[in-house]
């Protein structure tokens, strides 16, 4: 699995509170060790089970394994109950809504997604357990003969279980848990002016202090329900004058809810081939160049700094990550956005399966948006929001002496500048491994003519459809 430390220390906390949430309520978390294919018909047999319930998944994996232990369950006459909660709508509704179609536009989707009313309401939750639920858990230890005790030790797994040297992570700014996920969310809540007013584009990626929500690793990990986000954000709006989707706070939702509809509906969604969505580009593969703009060694020090920031903390803003994607794929380095979305898959406190290959199909001009001459400058966007290089100074400190006209270009400091500095370039800090106002023509170039090959392709895919269909009509009346 792709899980960087950062990743599992959030899940290991996650679970932790709501171990503790149970608890309080007279229940618990039980986690059992295996496959899930090998340990079900063992605890189905151990404890009677006569009915389970989950949540639907739409990954690939998730998707193959839920079927398993559906079928598992049937088969040994255990009633079956998934429910859909982790986003607002049911992926299935919306496309029965817009005629088994999938709607590829974010303004289709708010079309047919607000045509279905608004979401569910989230469901409160329970005062406590169900009659009887509590017998099985009145301690650690689950109350079945000793010889039938085949699952070991159920608790909450240990950050050293899961191969992590605690002394060794960075400081935890964001916390797992939905006890954290409420906090953070009432204290959002509480800026109502901010709320009304708010416009993504219009947010800084390169603050110090985070200046969006960081709600989405809770979103992610199921410690916040979207649902319940979504209605108190509407309690706000009702009545005010506010911004709208798609760069509103309630956008937001709907842009997750919008790749979460493509990426059901989709098969091949998370790669280019055989992804009847995205363009099929022949990207590069210098192995060199990925391993440099993964690590924060690019030599463009915005780059880097947003690359050690995710490393460090596991969060960077939605435009950073608009910035060092456009920088891998097209604009800069003509690596393959699937390699980048293997990194934040690894990196992410978010990575979430739907939006990670959304995004990236997106930044590299593979699918959705389609202006690919529309390049991000790894020098001039983070001057936008943070001129004097704070945020550079923050995550590279090794550039922290560089006068502020060099802090984005460090490679055009006169040596005597550097020296005093304490950071020679290409000796303390790299250079460029590319220099930008080349590769990014040469890129756009190269998008220009994978565009027009596809466009030639899907031509004549179309052209040799028409006579199949012609033909088989042909035949049918024979």
């Amino acid at each position: 699995m792709r899980v960087g430390p950062n990743r599992w220390r959030f899940l290991q906390q996650s679970l932790s509170n709501l171990d503790d949430r149970l608890k309080a309520l007279g229940s618990a978390l039980l986690v059992i060790r295996g496959k899930p294919e090998e340990v079900f018909p063992k605890l189905f047999k151990t404890w009677n089970v006569k009915c389970i319930t989950f949540e639907n998944d739409i990954e690939p994996y998730a998707k193959k394994r839920d079927e398993q232990i559906e079928a598992m369950a049937k088969d040994a006459g255990i009633k079956v109950i998934q429910k859909v909660s982790h986003t607002l709508y049911s992926p299935a509704k919306i496309l029965n809504a817009n005629m088994g179609k999938v709607p590829l536009t974010y303004q289709k989707f708010v079309s047919v997604a607000e045509g279905l009313g608004p979401p569910p309401a989230a469901v409160d939750e329970p005062k406590k357990v169900p009659p009887g639920y509590s017998q099985i858990l009145e301690s650690r230890e689950l109350k079945i003969p000793k010889e039938e005790d085949i699952f070991g030790n159920t608790n909450v797994p240990t950050l050293e279980e899961l191969g992590l040297d605690e002394s060794k992570l960075e400081p935890c700014l964001y916390p797992g848990g939905e006890a954290e996920a409420l906090q953070r969310m009432q204290i959002c809540l509480a800026k109502k002016a901010w709320i009304c007013d708010f416009e993504k584009p219009n947010t800084s990626p390169n603050s110090l202090i985070p200046s969006t929500t960081v709600l989405s690793p809770y979103l992610k990990f199921g410690c916040l329900s979207p649902r319940l986000f979504f209605h108190e954000l509407n309690k706000i709006i009702q009545g005010r004058k506010h911004s709208k989707p798609p760069v509103s706070l309630v956008g937001q939702m709907y842009w997750r809810e919008f790749y979460y509809v493509v990426g059901f509906a989709t098969p091949n969604y998370d790669r280019m081939v055989g992804n009847s969505i995205c363009c099929q580009i022949p990207w590069g593969n210098n192995q060199e160049h990925l391993k440099a703009w993964t690590e924060g060694r690019t030599g463009y020090p915005f780059i880097d700094a947003i690359m050690t920031q995710l490393r460090k903390e596991g969060w960077i803003h939605h435009l950073a990550r608009h910035a060092v994607a456009c920088f891998l794929t097209r604009g800069d380095l003509w690596i393959s956005w699937e390699e980048g979305q293997k990194v934040f898959e690894e990196l992410l406190l978010d990575a979430d399966w739907a939006l990670n290959a959304g995004n990236w199909m997106w930044l590299s001009a593979s699918a959705f948006f389609h202006q690919y001459f529309r390049v991000y400058s790894p020098v001039v966007f983070g001057k936008k929001t943070d001129k004097f290089g704070d945020y550079i100074k923050k995550y590279l400190p090794i550039l922290k002496k560089y006068p502020v006209e060099y802090i984005y270009e460090p490679w055009n400091a006169p040596l005597s500048v550097q020296k005093a500095a304490g950071c020679i370039i290409g000796t303390d800090y790299p250079r460029p491994i590319v220099k930008h106002e080349v590769v990014s023509k040469e890129n756009i170039a190269k998008m220009n003519a994978a565009y027009k090959a596809n466009k030639a392709n899907k031509g004549e895919a179309g052209r040799i459809y028409n006579i199949i269909t012609k033909y088989a009509f042909i035949i049918m009346w024979l």
